[in-house]
């Protein structure tokens, strides 16, 4: 008991100095007037989004700081998409409705929506968001200096995560916690090695000239995390790619209930986290660091394992998740959550990699991709 309180402890504070040193380096970008001739082209795929475009482009048209133009890609909706971006066409010269060709083969869904948005695109800048997310008045000019300033290929960041429901706050906040509390940010900064690749998806800026260059999104035309895999094929071809903190930036409700996060998070994690070298590795350290403290409570406090180990350990992890759920103003129900959260976010990994290794498909929004 006492060599497993160790390594509670250990894997604890090692996840504690790196979110503490995380958070003072990932930043929000600031203020700064973005180069004469720069046009964002603020670019949303969109399939069988009602629910969410009219809101999307609401936020995106109120872009202050730059000029801008918006491009929507209907992307074979069944719903009232395309009618209701053709309404903010008629009355806003800034928006454009684009309609997807047919999805060739070799594709996945969103990443052609992408690169068709990139090639309807007249912008310097390109701004990649999901029809979810609501941007804040200053995030295009933001992210479009900070790419100047720091002569970056890409700059992506989290936005806010508005949940709702149990099974929002059970899962949702752990993209924020992976990011802030295990991504080395400063070796991102300082090396351009392909392994130091963050991003998400969510909210992605690239400077056109780098993005052509290397292909752009068909350069990861069957990758489904197009965030992450975007950002280390930028990094291959030694152009700098960063993430900043995104919470004042942009908002976004992802999911609405536990089944569509599970099924939301599982499509695409074995790009991320879910391989056979990774996900023994995340294993320890998330279960180590954040599970295993907990599960030894107990046996601490009836003297069968060390009592200031263990609830250090404990204090450790709550400390972090309390920390990051405060800067990125997510519920305050994840902090009490979070060995939970943990245990959720390595089954759905497992469950992932589980499905690849048996040839199961990936699907999303009525496609099916075949297995790796």
């Amino acid at each position: 008991m006492t060599l497993l309180a160790t390594i509670a402890f250990w894997l604890a504070a090692f996840a504690a100095v790196m979110g503490a040193m995380n958070l003072l380096l990932m930043r929000t970008p600031r203020n700064r007037a973005v180069a004469d001739g720069t046009l964002v082209s603020i670019l949303i795929p969109a399939r069988n989004e009602e629910a969410n475009i009219r809101t999307a482009l609401e936020s995106a048209v109120s872009s202050l700081g730059v000029p801008i133009e918006i491009v929507v890609m209907d992307d074979g909706s069944t719903d009232a998409t395309a009618a209701i971006v053709a309404e903010f066409a008629a009355r806003d010269p800034r928006v454009r409705l684009e309609q997807a060709p047919s999805l060739p083969a070799g594709w996945t869904g969103k990443v052609h929506a992408c690169q068709r948005l990139a090639d309807a695109a007249r912008g310097t800048h390109l701004l990649f968001i999901d029809a979810d997310v609501r941007l804040s008045p200053d995030c295009a000019a933001s992210l479009a200096a900070h790419v100047q300033a720091k002569g970056l290929a890409m700059a992506s960041g989290v936005p806010r995560q508005i949940t709702r429901s149990f099974g929002e706050i059970l899962t949702v906040p752990m993209i924020n916690f992976l990011m802030l509390g295990y991504l080395p940010v400063l070796g991102m900064r300082l090396s351009p090695l392909p392994g130091f690749g963050a991003a998400c998806g969510q909210l992605v800026m690239v400077e056109r000239g780098a993005y052509d260059a290397i292909g752009g999104h068909g350069a990861i035309r069957d990758r489904l995390h197009d965030g992450i895999q975007l950002a280390r094929r930028f990094r291959s071809e030694g152009r700098m790619t960063d993430v900043v903190a995104g919470h004042d930036l942009a908002s976004c409700r992802m999911y609405r209930d536990f089944d569509e996060a599970w099924d939301g998070f599982i499509k695409n994690a074995h790009e991320g986290m879910a391989t056979p070298a990774q996900l023994p590795v995340w294993t320890v350290l998330l279960g180590g660091g954040h599970v295993l403290p907990f599960l030894l409570a107990p046996f601490a406090l009836f003297g069968l394992a060390p009592a200031t180990t263990v609830f250090g350990a404990i204090a450790l992890s709550l400390a972090l998740r309390a920390a990051i759920t405060l800067r990125t103003r997510e519920s305050l129900l994840a902090i009490p959550l979070h060995p939970f959260s943990v245990v959720v976010a390595l089954a759905i990994q497992w469950s992932s990699l589980m499905r690849a290794r048996r040839g199961r498909p990936a699907g999303w929004k009525g496609r099916v991709y075949p297995a790796e």
